[in-house]
Protein backbone atom coordinates (compact mmCIF):
# COMPACT_ATOMS: atom_id res chain seq x y z
CA UNK A 1 0.00 0.00 0.00
CA UNK A 2 1.33 3.43 -0.98
CA UNK A 3 1.36 5.37 2.30
CA UNK A 4 1.50 8.73 0.49
CA UNK A 5 -1.89 8.02 -1.08
CA UNK A 6 -3.45 6.63 2.05
CA UNK A 7 -4.77 9.68 3.92
CA UNK A 8 -6.85 7.94 6.59
CA UNK A 9 -5.05 4.87 7.91
CA UNK A 10 -1.38 5.91 8.18
CA UNK A 11 -1.41 6.14 11.96
CA UNK A 12 -3.10 2.81 12.73
CA UNK A 13 -1.28 -0.38 13.62
CA UNK A 14 -3.99 -2.38 11.79
CA UNK A 15 -5.26 -1.29 8.40
CA UNK A 16 -8.44 -3.36 8.18
CA UNK A 17 -10.93 -3.45 11.04
CA UNK A 18 -14.27 -5.24 10.93
CA UNK A 19 -16.98 -2.84 12.15
CA UNK A 20 -18.75 -3.45 15.44
CA UNK A 21 -22.51 -4.13 15.24
CA UNK A 22 -21.70 -5.61 11.83
CA UNK A 23 -25.28 -6.85 11.41
CA UNK A 24 -26.48 -3.26 10.97
CA UNK A 25 -23.34 -1.71 9.43
CA UNK A 26 -24.16 0.54 6.45
CA UNK A 27 -27.76 -0.71 6.52
CA UNK A 28 -29.64 2.62 6.36
CA UNK A 29 -29.50 4.25 2.89
CA UNK A 30 -28.69 7.94 2.50
CA UNK A 31 -30.24 9.76 -0.45
CA UNK A 32 -27.73 12.44 -1.39
CA UNK A 33 -29.89 14.55 -3.73
CA UNK A 34 -32.45 16.02 -1.33
CA UNK A 35 -31.46 18.00 1.78
CA UNK A 36 -34.52 16.98 3.82
CA UNK A 37 -34.07 13.33 2.94
CA UNK A 38 -30.44 13.58 4.05
CA UNK A 39 -31.47 15.17 7.35
CA UNK A 40 -34.04 12.40 7.87
CA UNK A 41 -31.52 9.68 6.94
CA UNK A 42 -29.03 10.91 9.54
CA UNK A 43 -31.67 11.53 12.23
CA UNK A 44 -31.55 8.79 14.86
CA UNK A 45 -28.04 8.27 16.24
CA UNK A 46 -28.18 11.66 17.95
CA UNK A 47 -31.47 10.77 19.65
CA UNK A 48 -30.00 7.48 20.82
CA UNK A 49 -26.99 9.34 22.21
CA UNK A 50 -29.13 12.02 23.85
CA UNK A 51 -30.84 9.52 26.17
CA UNK A 52 -27.60 9.27 28.14
CA UNK A 53 -27.96 12.96 28.93
CA UNK A 54 -31.39 12.58 30.51
CA UNK A 55 -30.98 9.27 32.36
CA UNK A 56 -31.86 8.67 36.05
CA UNK A 57 -28.34 9.66 37.06
CA UNK A 58 -29.15 13.16 35.84
CA UNK A 59 -32.36 13.09 37.85
CA UNK A 60 -30.53 12.38 41.11
CA UNK A 61 -27.87 15.06 40.65
CA UNK A 62 -30.28 17.67 39.27
CA UNK A 63 -32.89 17.14 41.97
CA UNK A 64 -30.18 17.42 44.64
CA UNK A 65 -28.68 20.50 42.99
CA UNK A 66 -32.02 22.25 42.47
CA UNK A 67 -33.32 21.61 45.98
CA UNK A 68 -30.10 22.71 47.70
CA UNK A 69 -28.94 25.60 45.54
CA UNK A 70 -31.96 26.71 43.53
CA UNK A 71 -31.15 27.71 39.97
CA UNK A 72 -27.41 28.27 40.59
CA UNK A 73 -26.19 25.03 38.96
CA UNK A 74 -27.99 25.70 35.66
CA UNK A 75 -24.69 27.15 34.44
CA UNK A 76 -23.02 23.79 35.09
CA UNK A 77 -25.63 22.00 32.97
CA UNK A 78 -25.17 24.60 30.22
CA UNK A 79 -21.37 24.27 30.19
CA UNK A 80 -21.56 20.47 30.36
CA UNK A 81 -23.93 20.42 27.39
CA UNK A 82 -21.48 22.54 25.37
CA UNK A 83 -18.74 20.04 26.25
CA UNK A 84 -21.02 17.21 25.10
CA UNK A 85 -21.76 18.83 21.73
CA UNK A 86 -18.04 19.25 20.97
CA UNK A 87 -17.06 15.76 22.13
CA UNK A 88 -19.89 14.01 20.28
CA UNK A 89 -18.83 15.87 17.12
CA UNK A 90 -15.31 14.47 17.54
CA UNK A 91 -16.78 10.99 18.05
CA UNK A 92 -18.75 11.35 14.80
CA UNK A 93 -15.61 12.43 12.92
CA UNK A 94 -13.60 9.49 14.19
CA UNK A 95 -16.25 6.95 13.21
CA UNK A 96 -16.92 8.40 9.75
CA UNK A 97 -13.37 9.25 8.67
CA UNK A 98 -11.45 6.27 10.07
CA UNK A 99 -14.34 3.78 9.95
CA UNK A 100 -13.43 2.74 13.47
CA UNK A 101 -15.31 3.28 16.69
CA UNK A 102 -13.36 4.70 19.62
CA UNK A 103 -12.79 1.27 21.19
CA UNK A 104 -11.33 -0.11 17.95
CA UNK A 105 -9.20 3.00 17.56
CA UNK A 106 -7.72 2.45 21.02
CA UNK A 107 -7.05 -1.21 20.23
CA UNK A 108 -5.38 -0.34 16.92
CA UNK A 109 -3.22 2.43 18.44
CA UNK A 110 -2.20 1.51 22.00
CA UNK A 111 -0.21 -1.53 23.18
CA UNK A 112 -2.42 -4.53 24.11
CA UNK A 113 -1.99 -4.04 27.87
CA UNK A 114 -3.03 -0.36 27.71
CA UNK A 115 -6.00 -1.26 25.55
CA UNK A 116 -7.00 -3.99 28.01
CA UNK A 117 -6.85 -1.57 30.98
CA UNK A 118 -8.96 0.97 29.07
CA UNK A 119 -11.51 -1.78 28.38
CA UNK A 120 -11.73 -2.72 32.07
CA UNK A 121 -12.19 0.94 33.06
CA UNK A 122 -14.86 1.34 30.43
CA UNK A 123 -16.74 -1.75 31.63
CA UNK A 124 -16.69 -0.36 35.18
CA UNK A 125 -18.11 2.93 33.89
CA UNK A 126 -20.85 1.18 31.92
CA UNK A 127 -21.75 -0.88 34.98
CA UNK A 128 -21.93 2.30 37.07
CA UNK A 129 -24.12 3.91 34.44
CA UNK A 130 -26.39 0.89 34.23
CA UNK A 131 -26.65 0.86 38.00
CA UNK A 132 -28.10 4.38 37.86
CA UNK A 133 -30.45 3.48 35.02
CA UNK A 134 -31.69 0.27 36.61
CA UNK A 135 -32.28 1.91 39.99
CA UNK A 136 -34.20 4.69 38.25
CA UNK A 137 -36.36 2.23 36.32
CA UNK A 138 -37.18 0.04 39.32
CA UNK A 139 -38.08 3.08 41.42
CA UNK A 140 -40.43 4.17 38.62
CA UNK A 141 -42.00 0.70 38.46
CA UNK A 142 -42.58 0.79 42.21
CA UNK A 143 -44.07 4.29 42.10
CA UNK A 144 -46.39 3.44 39.20
CA UNK A 145 -47.33 -0.19 39.86
CA UNK A 146 -46.13 -0.95 43.43
CA UNK A 147 -43.68 -3.56 42.09
CA UNK A 148 -40.99 -4.55 44.66
CA UNK A 149 -37.49 -3.24 43.96
CA UNK A 150 -35.83 -6.63 43.37
CA UNK A 151 -38.54 -7.80 40.96
CA UNK A 152 -38.19 -4.49 39.15
CA UNK A 153 -34.50 -5.22 38.53
CA UNK A 154 -35.31 -8.50 36.76
CA UNK A 155 -38.14 -6.93 34.76
CA UNK A 156 -35.89 -4.10 33.61
CA UNK A 157 -33.17 -6.54 32.54
CA UNK A 158 -35.60 -8.66 30.56
CA UNK A 159 -37.58 -6.00 28.73
CA UNK A 160 -34.46 -4.23 27.44
CA UNK A 161 -33.25 -7.50 25.90
CA UNK A 162 -36.66 -7.94 24.29
CA UNK A 163 -36.53 -4.42 22.82
CA UNK A 164 -33.01 -4.98 21.49
CA UNK A 165 -34.19 -8.25 19.92
CA UNK A 166 -36.02 -6.16 17.33
CA UNK A 167 -32.70 -4.89 16.05
CA UNK A 168 -32.66 -7.81 13.61
CA UNK A 169 -35.53 -6.08 11.77
CA UNK A 170 -33.35 -3.02 11.30
CA UNK A 171 -31.64 -0.37 13.40
CA UNK A 172 -34.45 2.06 12.59
CA UNK A 173 -36.74 0.05 14.89
CA UNK A 174 -34.47 0.74 17.86
CA UNK A 175 -34.22 4.43 16.94
CA UNK A 176 -38.02 4.68 16.62
CA UNK A 177 -38.56 3.15 20.07
CA UNK A 178 -36.03 5.57 21.57
CA UNK A 179 -37.64 8.56 19.81
CA UNK A 180 -41.07 7.58 21.15
CA UNK A 181 -39.78 7.33 24.73
CA UNK A 182 -38.05 10.72 24.39
CA UNK A 183 -41.35 12.25 23.23
CA UNK A 184 -43.06 10.84 26.34
CA UNK A 185 -40.36 12.35 28.58
CA UNK A 186 -40.65 15.69 26.79
CA UNK A 187 -44.44 15.87 27.21
CA UNK A 188 -44.21 14.94 30.89
CA UNK A 189 -41.65 17.64 31.65
CA UNK A 190 -43.45 20.36 29.72
CA UNK A 191 -46.47 19.66 31.96
CA UNK A 192 -44.32 19.71 35.12
CA UNK A 193 -42.49 22.85 34.02
CA UNK A 194 -45.68 24.80 33.33
CA UNK A 195 -47.29 23.81 36.64
CA UNK A 196 -44.17 24.45 38.76
CA UNK A 197 -44.22 28.14 37.69
CA UNK A 198 -40.46 28.84 37.77
CA UNK A 199 -39.08 32.38 38.01
CA UNK A 200 -37.70 33.42 34.61
CA UNK A 201 -35.31 36.03 36.03
CA UNK A 202 -33.82 33.45 38.41
CA UNK A 203 -33.38 31.01 35.53
CA UNK A 204 -31.45 33.63 33.54
CA UNK A 205 -29.27 34.37 36.59
CA UNK A 206 -28.62 30.66 37.05
CA UNK A 207 -27.25 30.30 33.53
CA UNK A 208 -24.44 32.75 34.42
CA UNK A 209 -21.55 30.94 36.23
CA UNK A 210 -21.20 31.76 39.93
CA UNK A 211 -17.94 31.50 41.93
CA UNK A 212 -19.97 30.09 44.84
CA UNK A 213 -20.17 26.82 42.89
CA UNK A 214 -16.43 26.21 43.37
CA UNK A 215 -16.15 27.74 46.83
CA UNK A 216 -18.86 25.49 48.30
CA UNK A 217 -17.74 21.86 48.40
CA UNK A 218 -21.31 20.54 48.38
CA UNK A 219 -22.23 22.47 45.24
CA UNK A 220 -18.90 21.53 43.65
CA UNK A 221 -19.49 17.86 44.46
CA UNK A 222 -22.91 17.90 42.79
CA UNK A 223 -21.46 19.87 39.87
CA UNK A 224 -18.95 17.08 39.22
CA UNK A 225 -21.86 14.64 39.36
CA UNK A 226 -23.74 16.76 36.81
CA UNK A 227 -20.66 16.77 34.56
CA UNK A 228 -20.42 12.98 34.85
CA UNK A 229 -24.14 12.60 34.19
CA UNK A 230 -24.13 14.99 31.23
CA UNK A 231 -20.98 14.01 29.34
CA UNK A 232 -21.25 10.23 29.22
CA UNK A 233 -18.02 8.37 28.33
CA UNK A 234 -19.77 5.35 26.86
CA UNK A 235 -21.73 7.65 24.52
CA UNK A 236 -18.48 8.55 22.79
CA UNK A 237 -17.87 4.87 22.04
CA UNK A 238 -21.49 4.37 21.02
CA UNK A 239 -21.75 7.34 18.66
CA UNK A 240 -18.56 6.51 16.78
CA UNK A 241 -20.03 3.08 16.03
CA UNK A 242 -23.72 3.64 15.28
CA UNK A 243 -23.03 6.52 12.87
CA UNK A 244 -21.59 3.81 10.64
CA UNK A 245 -25.07 2.30 10.25
CA UNK A 246 -25.63 4.97 7.56
CA UNK A 247 -24.84 3.99 3.96
CA UNK A 248 -23.14 7.16 2.81
CA UNK A 249 -20.45 7.22 0.06
CA UNK A 250 -17.09 6.30 1.57
CA UNK A 251 -15.35 9.10 -0.33
CA UNK A 252 -13.94 12.47 0.79
CA UNK A 253 -17.09 14.24 -0.42
CA UNK A 254 -19.36 11.60 1.10
CA UNK A 255 -17.59 11.74 4.45
CA UNK A 256 -17.79 15.55 4.57
CA UNK A 257 -21.52 15.29 3.92
CA UNK A 258 -21.93 12.59 6.57
CA UNK A 259 -20.06 14.62 9.22
CA UNK A 260 -22.17 17.71 8.46
CA UNK A 261 -25.57 16.03 8.75
CA UNK A 262 -24.59 13.74 11.61
CA UNK A 263 -23.44 16.82 13.56
CA UNK A 264 -26.78 18.55 12.87
CA UNK A 265 -28.59 15.48 14.24
CA UNK A 266 -26.30 15.28 17.26
CA UNK A 267 -26.46 18.99 18.13
CA UNK A 268 -30.25 19.20 17.86
CA UNK A 269 -30.70 16.05 19.95
CA UNK A 270 -28.32 17.31 22.65
CA UNK A 271 -30.13 20.67 22.80
CA UNK A 272 -33.34 18.70 23.36
CA UNK A 273 -31.59 16.75 26.11
CA UNK A 274 -30.38 20.04 27.60
CA UNK A 275 -33.97 21.29 27.80
CA UNK A 276 -35.09 18.14 29.62
CA UNK A 277 -32.03 18.02 31.86
CA UNK A 278 -32.36 21.69 32.79
CA UNK A 279 -36.09 21.22 33.37
CA UNK A 280 -35.40 18.68 36.11
CA UNK A 281 -33.23 21.16 38.02
CA UNK A 282 -35.62 24.07 37.37
CA UNK A 283 -38.63 22.08 38.65
CA UNK A 284 -36.65 21.06 41.74
CA UNK A 285 -35.63 24.68 42.36
CA UNK A 286 -39.14 26.06 41.73
CA UNK A 287 -40.80 23.57 44.07
CA UNK A 288 -38.50 22.04 46.71
CA UNK A 289 -35.98 24.88 47.15
CA UNK A 290 -38.65 27.58 46.98
CA UNK A 291 -40.72 26.00 49.76
CA UNK A 292 -37.78 25.20 52.02
CA UNK A 293 -37.23 21.52 51.14
CA UNK A 294 -33.50 22.01 50.60
CA UNK A 295 -32.38 18.47 51.42
CA UNK A 296 -34.36 16.60 48.75
CA UNK A 297 -32.01 14.30 46.85
CA UNK A 298 -34.02 11.08 46.78
CA UNK A 299 -36.19 10.43 43.71
CA UNK A 300 -38.89 8.71 45.77
CA UNK A 301 -39.04 11.63 48.19
CA UNK A 302 -39.23 14.06 45.28
CA UNK A 303 -42.17 12.11 43.86
CA UNK A 304 -44.03 12.28 47.18
CA UNK A 305 -43.50 16.02 47.59
CA UNK A 306 -44.21 17.04 44.00
CA UNK A 307 -47.96 16.42 43.97
CA UNK A 308 -48.88 18.46 47.10
CA UNK A 309 -46.54 21.33 46.11
CA UNK A 310 -47.70 21.62 42.50
CA UNK A 311 -51.29 20.82 43.43
CA UNK A 312 -51.99 18.32 40.65
CA UNK A 313 -52.39 14.57 41.18
CA UNK A 314 -51.23 14.04 37.60
CA UNK A 315 -47.79 15.51 38.32
CA UNK A 316 -46.66 12.51 40.38
CA UNK A 317 -47.83 10.03 37.73
CA UNK A 318 -46.11 11.91 34.90
CA UNK A 319 -42.95 12.26 36.99
CA UNK A 320 -42.78 8.47 37.47
CA UNK A 321 -43.72 7.80 33.83
CA UNK A 322 -40.94 10.08 32.58
CA UNK A 323 -38.51 8.36 34.96
CA UNK A 324 -39.47 4.93 33.60
CA UNK A 325 -39.12 6.07 29.97
CA UNK A 326 -35.77 7.66 30.83
CA UNK A 327 -34.44 4.50 32.48
CA UNK A 328 -35.58 2.25 29.64
CA UNK A 329 -34.04 4.48 27.02
CA UNK A 330 -30.74 4.72 28.84
CA UNK A 331 -30.47 0.96 29.35
CA UNK A 332 -30.95 0.40 25.61
CA UNK A 333 -28.05 2.77 24.88
CA UNK A 334 -25.96 1.29 27.69
CA UNK A 335 -26.41 -2.28 26.50
CA UNK A 336 -25.49 -1.33 22.92
CA UNK A 337 -22.41 0.46 24.28
CA UNK A 338 -21.43 -2.69 26.13
CA UNK A 339 -21.57 -4.67 22.89
CA UNK A 340 -19.46 -2.10 21.06
CA UNK A 341 -16.86 -1.84 23.83
CA UNK A 342 -16.48 -5.62 24.12
CA UNK A 343 -16.11 -6.10 20.37
CA UNK A 344 -13.95 -3.03 19.87
CA UNK A 345 -11.41 -3.49 22.66
CA UNK A 346 -10.96 -7.26 22.80
CA UNK A 347 -12.30 -8.22 19.36
CA UNK A 348 -14.75 -10.86 20.60
CA UNK A 349 -17.17 -11.88 17.85
CA UNK A 350 -20.29 -13.52 19.22
CA UNK A 351 -23.88 -13.89 18.08
CA UNK A 352 -25.79 -10.66 18.77
CA UNK A 353 -28.11 -12.13 21.43
CA UNK A 354 -25.14 -13.69 23.30
CA UNK A 355 -23.27 -10.38 23.24
CA UNK A 356 -26.31 -8.58 24.64
CA UNK A 357 -26.79 -11.17 27.37
CA UNK A 358 -23.14 -10.98 28.50
CA UNK A 359 -22.99 -7.19 28.50
CA UNK A 360 -26.31 -7.02 30.32
CA UNK A 361 -25.14 -9.47 33.00
CA UNK A 362 -21.98 -7.42 33.59
CA UNK A 363 -24.19 -4.53 34.65
CA UNK A 364 -27.16 -6.35 36.17
CA UNK A 365 -25.23 -8.46 38.71
CA UNK A 366 -23.82 -5.45 40.64
CA UNK A 367 -27.27 -3.84 40.46
CA UNK A 368 -28.90 -6.91 42.01
CA UNK A 369 -26.29 -7.05 44.80
CA UNK A 370 -26.69 -3.36 45.60
CA UNK A 371 -30.49 -3.64 45.53
CA UNK A 372 -30.51 -6.61 47.91
CA UNK A 373 -28.15 -4.88 50.36
CA UNK A 374 -29.56 -1.35 50.29
CA UNK A 375 -33.11 -1.65 48.97
CA UNK A 376 -34.55 1.85 48.67
CA UNK A 377 -32.28 3.29 51.36
CA UNK A 378 -29.36 5.19 49.94
CA UNK A 379 -30.41 4.80 46.30
CA UNK A 380 -30.03 8.54 45.67
CA UNK A 381 -26.46 8.57 47.00
CA UNK A 382 -25.65 5.48 44.95
CA UNK A 383 -26.98 7.25 41.86
CA UNK A 384 -24.75 10.27 42.48
CA UNK A 385 -21.71 8.10 43.25
CA UNK A 386 -22.26 6.31 39.92
CA UNK A 387 -22.09 9.69 38.19
CA UNK A 388 -18.81 10.49 39.98
CA UNK A 389 -17.37 7.21 38.64
CA UNK A 390 -18.50 8.16 35.14
CA UNK A 391 -16.92 11.59 35.49
CA UNK A 392 -13.56 10.06 36.47
CA UNK A 393 -13.73 7.54 33.60
CA UNK A 394 -14.38 10.45 31.25
CA UNK A 395 -10.67 11.39 31.49
CA UNK A 396 -9.62 8.04 30.00
CA UNK A 397 -12.14 8.45 27.17
CA UNK A 398 -11.64 12.09 26.19
CA UNK A 399 -7.83 12.00 25.93
CA UNK A 400 -7.70 9.24 23.26
CA UNK A 401 -10.60 10.82 21.34
CA UNK A 402 -9.05 14.30 21.24
CA UNK A 403 -5.62 12.84 20.47
CA UNK A 404 -6.86 10.67 17.56
CA UNK A 405 -9.01 13.35 15.89
CA UNK A 406 -6.13 15.85 16.14
CA UNK A 407 -3.62 13.46 14.55
CA UNK A 408 -3.04 14.24 10.85
CA UNK A 409 -1.64 10.76 10.18
CA UNK A 410 -4.97 9.27 11.29
CA UNK A 411 -7.46 11.86 10.05
CA UNK A 412 -5.77 13.32 6.97
CA UNK A 413 -7.87 16.14 5.50
CA UNK A 414 -10.32 15.81 8.39
CA UNK A 415 -7.86 16.61 11.19
CA UNK A 416 -9.25 19.00 13.80
CA UNK A 417 -8.60 22.63 12.86
CA UNK A 418 -6.71 24.96 15.23
CA UNK A 419 -9.83 26.35 16.97
CA UNK A 420 -11.44 22.93 17.44
CA UNK A 421 -8.14 21.43 18.57
CA UNK A 422 -7.59 24.15 21.20
CA UNK A 423 -11.21 23.97 22.37
CA UNK A 424 -11.17 20.19 22.71
CA UNK A 425 -7.92 20.23 24.70
CA UNK A 426 -9.25 22.99 26.97
CA UNK A 427 -12.31 20.79 27.66
CA UNK A 428 -9.97 17.88 28.40
CA UNK A 429 -7.85 19.92 30.80
CA UNK A 430 -10.93 21.31 32.60
CA UNK A 431 -12.33 17.81 33.08
CA UNK A 432 -8.99 16.53 34.41
CA UNK A 433 -8.56 19.44 36.84
CA UNK A 434 -12.11 19.12 38.18
CA UNK A 435 -11.73 15.39 38.72
CA UNK A 436 -8.32 15.68 40.35
CA UNK A 437 -9.72 18.29 42.72
CA UNK A 438 -12.61 15.97 43.54
CA UNK A 439 -10.25 13.05 44.25
CA UNK A 440 -8.06 15.29 46.43
CA UNK A 441 -11.04 16.39 48.51
CA UNK A 442 -12.34 12.85 48.77
CA UNK A 443 -9.15 10.90 49.49
CA UNK A 444 -6.83 13.45 51.12
CA UNK A 445 -9.16 15.83 52.95
CA UNK A 446 -11.57 13.06 53.88
CA UNK A 447 -14.68 14.60 52.27
CA UNK A 448 -16.10 11.27 51.21
CA UNK A 449 -19.22 10.91 49.12
CA UNK A 450 -21.46 13.07 51.24
CA UNK A 451 -23.91 15.59 49.88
Amino acid sequence: MNKKKNKYYLGWRKKNTTPTLSEVFSSIPVYTQNIWKKIYAFTGPGLLISVGYMDPGNWATDIAGGSKFGYMLLSVICISNFFAIILQHLSIKLGIVCERDLAQACRDHYPPMVSFILWILCEIAISACDLAEIIGSVIALKLLFKIPILWGVFITATDVLIILFFQYKGFRYIESIVATLIFIILVCFIFELIHSKPEITEILKGIIPNTEIINNYRSFYISIGILGATVMPHNLYLHSSIIQTRKYPRTIKGKKMAIKYATIDSTFSLLLAFFINASILIISAATFHKFGYTEVSDITEAHKLLTPIIGSSLSGVLFALALLASGQNATIAGTLSGQIVMEGFINIKLKPWIRRLITRLIAIIPAIIVTIIYGEKGTSELLIISQIILSIQLIFTIIPLVNFTGDHDKMGLFTNGPILKITSWIITIVVIILNMFLLYNTLIRGNYFKI
